[in-house]
């Protein structure tokens, strides 16, 4: 009887666990969302005129100490992410944030600001060795306005040389698409 019960409800019980494993593994999460993007489901567009402007803020390097200012990156086009390492659509579009930071780490008109939410920065810099990403953490020191940062993860912004906010996404998103390269070389060179 139960046999007959187990394999008449096998897809069901399936399906189940699945549903549990989802909702409880933010690792199982992050991988389903990754795939989504790469079926192209959350492509990024920068805006072709500004959404707004940046009121500087005061950021820590979680590795230095050293506290800077966004007044300093004028000049340059800044792609600010503010992420968690327990949230799953940031862990998602982790590598797509890669993958950019790689085509322009070198690139001195380019700062990228990784702008950590954990509670604790240990948990933020054992998730990025776990990876194996080298990548700068950065903590805010200032209380930010909606406009940039409303407390949803992930949030990204870009800014132009001139500070305007030309690019604002709270969500996941992917940036390791040619085509977002291409726009970012476009705010770049103008």
């Amino acid at each position: 009887m139960m046999k007959k019960l187990l394999q008449k409800n096998l897809q069901t019980i399936i399906w189940g666990i699945l549903i549990v494993v989802l909702l409880t593994n933010t690792g199982a999460k992050a991988w389903v969302l990754s795939r989504l993007m790469d079926l192209g489901i959350f492509n990024a567009h920068i805006q072709d005129k500004p959404v707004g402007e940046l009121t500087a803020f005061n950021y820590r390097d979680a590795g230095t100490g050293m506290i800077l200012n966004t007044s300093s990156l004028k000049g340059k086009v800044v792609f600010i992410n503010f992420w968690a390492s327990w949230c799953p659509p940031c862990r998602a579009e982790f590598s797509s944030v890669l993958s950019l930071y790689n085509r322009f780490k070198n690139n001195p008109h380019v700062a990228f600001i990784l702008i950590n939410e954990d509670d604790d920065l240990a948990k933020a810099n054992a998730f990025l060795q776990k990876e194996g990403v080298g990548l700068p953490v950065y903590k805010a020191l200032d209380i930010l306005p909606a406009v940039v940062y409303n407390g949803t993860l992930p949030t990204t912004v870009i800014l132009d040389k001139d500070g305007r906010i030309r690019y604002h996404h709270e969500g996941i998103a992917n940036y390791a698409r040619e085509d977002f390269a291409d726009q970012m070389n476009e705010i770049i060179h103008h």
